[in-house]
């Protein structure tokens, strides 16, 4: 692994790997949906939208799919809170026209006026598809009670009224702060040999930067505790299987506590040997779907407990749940059942960095918020250095019920009723 700095700041991570004739070229820009103004909401996720619609020398959205359909490329983008990411999957030879390709829309698309006005109806159906689609939905409303008040709280597409609504100008302003080198990493990683920095140079290095900071989010405040907690969100909607979702404020993206707090995740419900798992679904059948995971952000995370549950058995299964949360902070966890997940990590990260698009993102999001980009072993170490006592002391930290939220999609005319009817 080999990181350096280009001239106009763009910072550069090569990862090369033996066994693979593919390639994948990542490109992120620190920016999302938390940098945005009410004004702008949706901005970062429209924009990502846009660079696939013509750039100067590739006019159109045609001539950009059917130049990378016709080497048979992987590729796409997404958006999230904090982050916008564009990748591209090749054969090793065509590596330079990925690279091609990547700073060509990043730096050169149009945004063109007719395309952009077509594309926002585009995106509102976008958002009405996820807003009728439960399972995704819940996730939007857990962290909107979450992050009451931040700019975490909003939806990364925004909503009708903004995507409407929002000036071509301010949009093409939002875009030029930050989509410059300085706010970007580039990997590549796979089979690349020593003619790819003059790729990358050729390709990324001549675009000149502002040398200007983008605006920086405001930073989230940890709540403290609350009688009124638990707070909730909720989406009234008649579904014989509800949508819920539990959720802890945790630690930001470089707290040096995650490493135990993600073996948590995986004891409490992250595969099929989990409590939970067995708990709420093997031993009780209360839900097909139960998992538990830890998001990260720049300076909070998320530590989320979410299933679809059968409303007629809903106390049961929450009280289920509960348990099983109040158990862990009380007692720990025990000595087997952190070596199951310390092994259950090390299989799962070897199976995922095998594949050059796994391995090139794995490593792009720790190079752009982490103080240091640790590779597989590095990161194994940090995981088998976890203790019994640093697990409880995690699990108390963060399952924290004077802070918890709740998130339901399901047949509830307000907090007060899904409240009464969860036994809470």
């Amino acid at each position: 692994m080999q990181h350096y700095t280009l001239k106009n700041g763009l910072r550069v991570l090569l990862a090369p790997a033996k066994g693979t004739d593919t390639v994948t070229a990542v490109v992120l820009v620190r920016v999302g949906s938390r940098y945005e103004y009410q004004k702008l909401n949706g901005a970062s996720h429209f924009i990502e939208h846009l660079m696939f619609k013509g750039t100067k020398r590739r006019p159109n959205a045609q001539a950009i799919s059917r130049t990378l359909d016709a080497i048979g490329a992987d590729y796409n983008a997404y958006t999230e809170k904090h982050v916008t990411g564009y990748h591209m999957r090749v054969d090793r030879g065509s590596l330079g026209l990925a690279l091609d390709m990547l700073s060509d829309m990043v730096f050169h698309s149009k945004l063109d006026p007719t395309e952009l006005n077509r594309e926002r109806n585009v995106v509102i159906e976008e958002i009405n598809m996820y807003q009728d689609n439960p399972m995704q939905h819940v996730e939007d409303l857990i962290e909107e009670a979450m992050f009451d008040g931040n700019t975490l709280g909003w939806n990364i597409a925004g909503t009708s009224e903004t995507m409407t609504k929002m000036p071509r100008k301010e949009i093409l302003a939002f875009y030029h702060q930050y989509y410059q080198p300085s706010n970007m990493v580039v990997v590549v990683a796979g089979n690349i040999d020593n003619t790819v920095k003059a790729l990358i140079e050729k390709r990324f290095g001549m675009i000149k930067d502002t040398g200007e900071t983008p605006a920086m989010f405001a930073p989230f405040i940890q709540p403290t505790a609350s009688a009124e907690a638990p707070f909730v969100r909720l989406q009234t909607k008649e579904t014989e299987q509800i949508q819920l979702a539990i959720g802890f404020p945790s630690f930001g993206v470089d707290d040096a506590r995650n490493p135990a707090l993600s073996l948590l995740s995986i004891i409490l419900g992250g595969n099929m040997s989990s409590r939970l798992f067995v708990q709420v679904r093997e031993r009780r059948g209360l839900a097909y779907f139960v998992r538990a995971s830890n998001h990260l952000y720049d300076d909070v995370g998320t530590f989320l407990v979410r299933a679809g549950l059968d409303k007629k058995r809903l106390p049961l299964a929450m009280k289920t749940i509960m348990e099983q949360l109040k158990s862990v902070v009380k007692n720990g966890v025990t000595a087997l059942e952190l070596k199951n997940a310390k092994t259950f990590v090390h299989g799962q990260l070897s199976i995922q960095l095998e594949n050059s698009a796994s391995r090139a993102e794995w490593l792009a999001r720790q190079f752009l918020f982490q103080k240091t980009v640790h590779d597989s072993q590095d990161y194994l170490k940090r995981i088998q250095r976890v203790t019994s006592p640093d697990m409880k002391r995690v699990a108390q930290e963060v399952i924290d019920f004077s802070k918890m939220s709740l998130a339901v999609v399901g047949p509830y005319k307000d907090r007060e009723d899904f409240l009464k009817n969860a036994g809470l």
